[in-house]
Formats: structure tokens, C-alpha cells, sequence
């Protein structure tokens, strides 16, 4: 049968019948044993090999009839002039911005098309924390805060001079521009304006309530997680790369609500086709409950007299830059261009005017739709539930922007259309006062107050709130890592695998164990991980059904829904994302969790730098690992592998502490400074450790060294022989420490020249404790100069090298602090596959560099002669016509 004849209705009789015949067990018997009968025919028809579907995708109408709507429980006039008023004060307040400063811009589009979707929700949905569970989490669209603050200022919990000061944050009077916890730390709960990220992270959020649930940590009860995005923003693919993992773990916690205006920032999402046929199809194939909110009540009547299904049928025709030109062009262009195409369908408007036809409202502009879209998302169980309400960019703003390609970018409205805007809601401003753009909010008494605070009463309080405390937990003291601090006594083992141990410390602890949960992106066995699977099993909201082929062996792989790790698969982004949402547990949950994400460092920051930047912003607690880290640690992998950056990336963010330890005492040290600042004191920071592969012997703890570990450097040694006459000071860091302890070794016996070895275990921290100095002495002039923690340690003592595994800019950043010439070595470029002997030359950074460095730093300060620089460079036999690794 071709395509053709599967579209064409070759027998209308025959599915007259069929159609008969599925109303009446719809009417008899009910829409389960409907569906139960259409789903026997689809997987009869597929056994016959008969074409089915790409996809799953309904008529261009509302999911939930009319007759079958949950009636809205407020009173619809009320809320209508509430909204109104908060859409005339988020206006005030972006115009008000731009008439001060005309480039501090501000959007008031988005929020004009979603205002219903959000009011609905403040008033019936969005619940605050009370005694029985905490609040719900909801991740608001960046673009429409003005909405939001709008909402607050009503409400009384923000002030003129607030509103007054929107995006003027710098003097703490004012509303950030977008959702930014770190700004706005008793308020916004998610950061979102990074589109794509607020779905990405909403999903994670309620995969880790399960979660914890499913381990007895804490009862979430009937918490929901709920996301608003536009249907533009769903072409980022983090907004639906991890759709699969909601429907694949029936995540019911989770509700988003994509507010499908048409439009992008540049004009419209699918011109050509149907984004919210699209969407439902995407949605829908990846197991999730579709309500679609697309007609508002004003289309009902035309439905009812739709009996031939043309009004549908023309629905489903017309492609949504046609759906554009309709609100753009009005009713009588409407008139012609959409009902017109049928005769029948202009015979069913011939009674209605113009007017009418323009105010045929869409869905997401409906509270009585709206409100039945969200409580069937709320009520349903088993899936995720998204709702695709179709709604009107730049709705009420007339010519000035409504459905206007150029919507977006539209900060104010023209005296006319702010006339009009202010005349449709019914906003009691003069004339004379419109020109001030007055903030409204009616008597403390009044019934608009009375009706806000009631909904908000029965909702558990105010929304959005963020919860800035929480529990101090008791962690281990250092002694608990007393086996780390010891050393090996001789055993070769990496700092990876003294990472784990220490992890292990965690679990094992009776006060804080439960709360670590170790996270992966589908590489335990890759760092020596795999024996926790068997003691702390895997997360899965199935549990374990199958019997694991291993399941013989000590480290079998074992899944079980109470289980502590998040095996996550090979997903950097989904793992992120799972460590983001546990490392604000105890600010969403007021339950603080301990998340250890291990992954490849190359695939950290440079990966997932949006969602890192996000992390800081969040205020994150909690640590992560890089693994494999280094330029020339990882054998035999190569350029996509090899990461010599992601310290450099890591310093970017302010609240990032990251080391790069050498020896497991440094591991130890680190990770109990760690628990203590953020789980003790409760510091909003994160920590980034870069840990290595390599195997070497580790040594006791120097006595001592606590504080130096913790600052960012410390003496490890000195190499020095009583004849020597010269000195240096020589730094590295990572597994190029060791060969920087070679070095000093030939320096003294073969050069003459005695060194201090440093290891410095962060050169970022080193050069925040510089700046912070620099800073300092310079705003107190008259003042004692404070001296910086470097200038501290290396002061007067001959010049400086240092060598890491890492590009030559994470060392260099601490040179204006030192006050004698200072060389830097690194790895520049590519990484490639060799072994690390070879790639440590290739890069000139191991112990012959250190050397010849060394050497020729002295000869810069006139101790030595050049010709002695010549000499160990033709000794070691380096080339010194080699191509610079940059450059290759």
C-alpha cells in the first residue's frame, strides 16, 4: 500500500464504522479500555508489517476537552486584575530602566505572552516550604523576571526603590537582571538565563529527588519540579537532551511548561512547519505525558459546531508563520486568510465581527485552560508531563510588539501603545501621571490584597524564596585520613587511587556517609572505582532486574534503588547535572549532601563550563575530581584526552577552589579543608582537585605543612651541599613535581647550585591571596604594605622556576608577586599519544628543562655564564633548534 493510498480515505463508510465503533467503548467503557484497544490494533498492525508513525502526534487542538476541564477554583476576575496589574508594573519598571539608562535594556515580550502561565501557577500551584515538605522548585524562564519582581512588589517583599533600581545591582539596591542566586540569595532559587540550562538542570533536579527519596534521606512527598522554557529555546540541546532519562524513570516530580509563542529572538521557531506538533512528538516518544493548551474558552462555541472536523483540519494545514501573521494583520485578515480557505468555516464566523475573531484567545492565555493543562500535570502519575501552551509574543502590546518579529528586542512602548496597554488591563493611571510611569499597588485592604495573600496563605507562603542555611554537619577530622597522611611506605600507587581511598574515609564515616554520593560519568573501572559497586551499589529506580554475568565476582556491578552512587553513563552534562542538583540540596532541600563528581578532566570544564558557571552562581557545595588530569600523565590518548587548561578555566569562577596535589597527604589535607569550610562552616564554595594516573611512591606527611598545603604552597625540601654557592627556587606541581625533586638533585651534584623545592598545590589560590594584597595595599596608602603568602615563602632567595603538567599561564599567574626572575615552563599545546618520557621532553618540562631553566635563570642575574647553559643543553642533548611544542 503506498503512502498515498494510506492518506487518502479510500472507504468513508468502513471508517465511519471504526470510528463508531471506538465512541461507543469510549462512551461504555471508558478512555482505558479505549486505549487498551488502540493499542492492540497498533501492535497487530505492526506483526502485518504495516507502516506506522514516525511519530506520535495528535490533532492541532487542546488535549483536554472542554466537557472534561477541571473547573478553575479562584475567582477568574479577580486574578484577572491582579494580573493585570503585575503586567503593568513589570512594564513600568523595564521602561523605567531604559528611560534612565537606555543600555541597561531589560525584556518585556516574553513575560507579556507567559503572564497567565505564571499567575496560574502563583495562585493554585506553586507551593512554599511547610512543615510536611519543602518547596517546590521552580526553574522561571530567565527573560521574564520583570514579571516576577512585579508579582513581589505587590506583594510588599519588594520596594519602589527596588523596582527603580532593576539591573543597577552594583550598590546592592537593586533587582538582578535575570534569576541569580548569588545576587539574590533569599530570592531566586535556579540561575536560567543561559537557555537550554533550566530544563537540562529541572530534569536532574527531580532524577536526584527520587533519588534521594528512594535512600530514605528525606520524604519529598508529592514535590514537583517545574520548568518553564520557550519553545525556541528547546533548539539548545541541552533543553531535550536528557527528555529520555524523565521518561525512562517515570520522573512524575517533573512538570514542564514550554510557553510556545511561535517566536525565537529573530522571528519565528518553525515559519514553515509546527513546533508544537514537533515537540508533542518528541515528547511523546520519549514517554512522557503531552498536554497540549493551544485554543482558549472563546474558540469552544466554533468547536461545538465543528461537526465536519474542518475547523480542526484547518488547524492542523496552517504552519505557525501564518499563525503569526493572524495576531500581526488582525481579525478581518483572519477572517480571510484562515477561516476562508473553506466555505463552511467562513459561514460558521459570519456573525462575528472583526473584533470577535481577533479576541479568539489562545490557550496559554486562558486561566480556565490553564489552570486544567497544570492540574492534570500535577495529578498525573507514572511520567513527566510536559504542557505546550500556545500563546501571543508580546501579548497586549498592540503595533508596538505584539507577534512583531522584532518583539524581543522591545524595551518600551510608544505613547500611544502604552495608552492602550494600560486601557486593556484597566490600570487606574491618568493621562497626566502616564508620562511617570507609576509603579500600582492597591490598599493593603483592599479585596486585590486580601485575594493575593489568601492564595499564597493556602500555597505555604511566599514564592520564589531561597533558603540561604541550613544543618552544620560533623565531618572527619584529619585524623581520620591518618592511613593517606602516612604515605605507602614504598608502594606505587597514583593520586587517583589516593583520592578513592580518601572517598572512602567519607562513606565509611558515621556522620557524614550517607550523605557523599559519589557520581560518574560511566568510567569507575577507569579509576579504580569499581569496588565500590558492590558496597554502595548503583542508583536505579528499577532496582536491579536482571542478573549481572559478574555477579560471581567481589566488584560485580550492582544496581538497587536505594543504591548510593549515580552511574550516570557517558554523559558529562547529565552528571553535572546530577552533582548540581545535590550540591544545592541544602539550600533546596535544606538536607546538605556531599556529591563527588569523578570524571576525565578533559571532559570537565571545557565540557560543561556553562553548567560550572551556573554551579557558581548557584552557590554549589561539594567536589570535583578530574581525573587522568595533566598534558603528559594519560598513555596512549592523545590530543582530546590530554588536559593541560582546565585549572585555567576552573579560576575563572570566584567561588572554585582548585588544586593540583602531588602526594596523598596533599589529597588528604585538601579534601578535610574541603568538608570543613563547606559542610562545617557552610562556605558557598565548590572544590576542583586534579588527580593523576601515575604511580609512584608517596611519602609521610612533613611535619608542619598543613596550612601551606591548604594556602596553595609549601617546602617539601632542600637540596643542598655546603660547597654549593648558588642557589634557586624551584616549584611544581602534579606528578611534575617529581621530576622538579630530580632536577634539584642534579643541580646540586652536577651544578653547584643548592634549591628550596616547593610543591604548590594551587597556583590560583596563590594568585587570589597576591591580588587580594595587591588590592589591599594599594586602597591604604599610608598603611603597613601586607606581603603576599608567595612573597612570603620566596623572598631574597635566588631566581624562581617552576614546571607543571599544565599550560605555562597556570604558573605564570603568580608572577608579579615574586621579586626575582621567575621561568615558567608548561605544557603548550596539543597534547598528543606517546609515552610520558617522551611527552614531558616534547613539552620541556621535565627534570633536563628544569635544569637548563634553572641554569639560565642564573644567567639572566649574571651568577653564572651563559657558556654553562650551552654546556648542560648539549650534556642532557636537547636540540636547541626544536620546533616549540606551541607551534606543532
Amino acid at each position: 500500500m503506498t503512502e498515498q493510498h494510506i492518506l487518502e480515505d479510500i472507504d468513508p463508510i468502513e471508517t465511519k464504522e471504526w470510528v463508531d465503533a471506538l465512541e461507543s467503548v469510549l462512551r461504555e467503557e471508558g478512555p482505558d479500555r479505549a486505549q487498551y484497544i488502540l493499542d492492540r490494533l497498533t501492535k497487530e498492525a505492526a506483526k502485518a508489517g504495516t507502516p506506522m508513525p514516525a511519530s506520535i502526534t495528535t490533532s492541532y487542538k487542546n488535549t483536554i476537552a472542554a466537557h472534561q476541564e477541571t473547573p478553575l477554583p479562584g475567582d477568574l476576575f479577580m486574578e484577572r486584575r491582579i494580573r493585570s496589574i503585575i503586567r503593568w508594573n513589570a512594564l513600568a519598571m523595564v521602561m523605567k530602566a531604559n528611560r534612565e539608562d537606555s543600555t541597561l535594556g531589560g525584556h518585556i515580550t516574553s513575560f507579556s505572552s507567559a503572564a497567565t502561565l505564571y499567575d496560574v501557577g502563583f495562585n493554585h500551584f506553586f507551593r512554599g516550604s511547610s512543615e510536611k515538605q519543602e518547596a517546590d522548585m521552580v526553574f522561571f524562564q530567565g527573560h521574564i523576571a520583570p514579571g516576577i519582581y512585579a508579582r513581589s512588589y505587590i506583594e510588599g517583599r519588594l520596594t519602589d526603590e527596588q523596582l527603580d533600581n532593576f539591573r543597577r545591582e552594583v550598590d546592592g539596591k537593586g533587582l538582578s537582571s535575570y534569576p541569580h542566586p548569588w545576587l539574590m540569595p533569599d530570592y531566586w532559587q535556579f540561575p536560567t538565563v543561559s537557555m537550554g540550562l533550566g530544563p537540562l538542570q529541572a530534569i536532574y533536579q527531580a532524577h536526584v529527588l527520587k533519588y534521594q527519596h528512594s535512600r530514605g534521606l528525606i520524604d519529598h512527598g508529592d514535590r514537583k519540579v517545574w520548568a518553564f522554557l520557550g519553545d525556541g529555546e528547546c533548539d539548545e540541546p541541552e533543553s531535550l537532551g536528557a527528555i529520555a532519562l524523565a521518561g525512562r524513570e517515570n520522573l512524575d516530580n517533573l512538570i514542564f511548561v514550554i510557553n510556545c509563542n511561535l517566536q525565537r529572538l529573530d522571528g519565528p521557531v518553525r515559519g514553515n512547519g509546527k513546533i508544537v506538533q514537533e515537540l508533542e512528538g518528541v515528547f511523546r516518544g520519549a514517554g512522557w505525558n503531552v498536554v497540549k493548551c493551544l485554543w482558549g474558552r472563546h474558540w469552544d462555541p466554533l468547536f461545538e459546531k465543528d461537526d465536519k472536523g474542518l475547523l480542526v483540519k484547518r488547524m492542523d494545514e496552517v504552519c505557525d508563520g501564518e499563525l503569526q501573521n493572524y495576531k500581526a494583520n488582525g481579525g478581518a485578515y483572519t477572517r480571510e486568510h484562515f477561516f476562508g480557505k473553506y466555505p463552511e468555516l467562513l459561514e460558521m464566523v459570519k456573525d462575528m465581527s472583526d473584533d470577535d475573531i481577533m479576541n479568539l484567545n489562545r490557550g496559554g492565555h486562558d486561566p480556565y485552560k490553564v489552570y486544567a493543562a497544570y492540574k492534570e500535570a500535577t495529578s498525573h502519575k507514572g511520567q513527566p508531563t510536559v504542557v505546550l501552551a500556545q500563546t501571543v509574543k508580546g501579548y497586549g502590546m498592540f503595533k508596538a510588539a505584539e507577534a512583531q518579529n522584532t518583539a524581543h528586542q522591545t524595551k518600551k512602548l510608544d505613547e500611544e501603545s502604552l495608552a492602550q496597554f494600560r486601557d486593556k488591563f484597566g490600570i487606574p493611571i491618568s493621562d497626566e501621571e502616564l508620562k511617570d510611569l507609576p509603579y500600582y499597588r492597591p490598599a493593603e485592604d483592599s479585596p486585590e490584597m486580601k485575594y493575593l495573600r489568601s492564595r499564597r496563605t493556602e500555597l505555604h507562603g511566599d514564592f520564589p524564596a531561597r533558603r540561604k542555611d541550613c544543618e552544620a554537619l560533623e565531618v572527619p577530622s584529619l585524623e581520620a585520613f591518618k592511613a593517606q597522611i602516612a604515605g605507602t611506605k614504598g608502594r606505587e600507587i597514583s593520586t587517583t587511587m589516593a583520592f578513592v581511598r580518601a572517598l572512602n574515609v567519607m562513606v565509611k564515616d558515621k556522620q557524614i556517609g550517607p550523605r557523599v554520593v559519589p557520581i560518574l560519568a560511566d568510567e569507575a573501572r577507569t579509576f579504580g572505582m569499581e569496588g565500590m559497586f558492590r558496597q554502595l551499589g548503583i542508583y536505579s529506580s528499577e532496582g536491579q532486574r536482571y542478573t549481572p554475568h559478574d555477579h560471581t565476582q567481589i566488584m560485580y556491578y550492582k544496581e538497587s534503588q536505594d543504591g548510593q552512587i549515580l552511574q550516570e553513563g557517558i554523559n558529562e552534562a547529565g552528571a553535572f547535572s546530577s552533582w548540581l542538583a545535590l550540591a544545592t540540596s541544602y539550600s533546596n532541600s535544606n538536607l546538605p549532601m556531599i556529591p563527588v563528581y569523578i570524571y576525565y578532566s578533559m571532559f570537565g570544564f571545557q565540557r560543561v563550563g556553562d553548567l560550572a558557571w551556573a554551579a557558581g552562581d548557584s552557590q554549589a557545595r561539594g567536589f570535583l575530581i578530574g581525573a587522568t588530569a595533566g598534558r603528559t600523565t594519560l598513555n596512549g590518548e592523545g590530543l582530546q584526552h590530554e588536559d593541560g587548561h582546565s585549572h585555567i578555566l576552573a579560576g575563572t569562577i570566584p567561588n572554585c577552589v582548585s588544586y593540583d596535589p602531588t602526594y596523598s597527604y596533599e589529597v588528604a589535607v585538601i579534601v578535610q579543608d574541603g568538608l570543613r569550610r563547606m559542610y562545617k562552616e557552610k562556605e558557598s564554595v565548590f572544590y576542583y582537585l586534579t588527580v593523576m594516573n601515575e604511580n609512584y611512591a608517596h611519602e609521610d606527611m612533613p611535619e608542619g605543612v598543613e596550612q601551606g598545603i591548604i594556602k596553595g604552597m609549601y617546602k617539601l625540601k632542600s637540596q643542598t651541599k655546603k660547597s654549593n654557592k648558588l642557589s634557586v627556587q624551584l616549584l611544581g606541581a602534579g606528578v611534575i613535581l617529581r621530576e622538579v625533586e630530580a632536577a634539584a638533585e642534579i643541580l646540586a651534584e652536577e651544578f653547584g647550585v643548592n634549591s628550596d623545592v616547593w610543591s604548590v598545590t594551587s597556583f590560583n589560590e596563590l594568585r587570589r591571596d597576591g591580588l587580594d594584597s595587591t588590592r589591599w595595599n594599594m586602597l591604604h596608602p599610608t598603611e603597613e604594605k601586607r606581603v603576599s603568602y608567595v612573597e612570603e615563602c620566596l623572598s631574597g632567595n635566588g631566581p624562581v622556576v617552576a614546571s607543571t603538567d599544565h599550560i605555562k599561564l597556570y604558573a605564570d599567574q603568580i608572577r608579579p608577586f615574586i621579586g626575582s626572575t621567575y621561568n615558567v615552563l608548561g605544557t603548550d599545546g596539543f597534547g598528543r599519544s606517546d609515552t610520558r618520557e617522551k611527552l614531558r621532553h616534547f613539552f620541556e618540562i621535565n627534570r633536563y628543562w628544569v635544569v637548563v631553566s634553572a641554569l639560565e635563570a642564573l644567567a639572566k642575574d649574571g651568577e653564572v655564564e651563559a657558556t654553562v647553559v650551552a654546556e648542560a643543553i648539549a650534556k642532557f642533548g636537547l636540540d636547541p633548534n626544536k620546533p616549540n611544542p606551541v607551534t606543532v
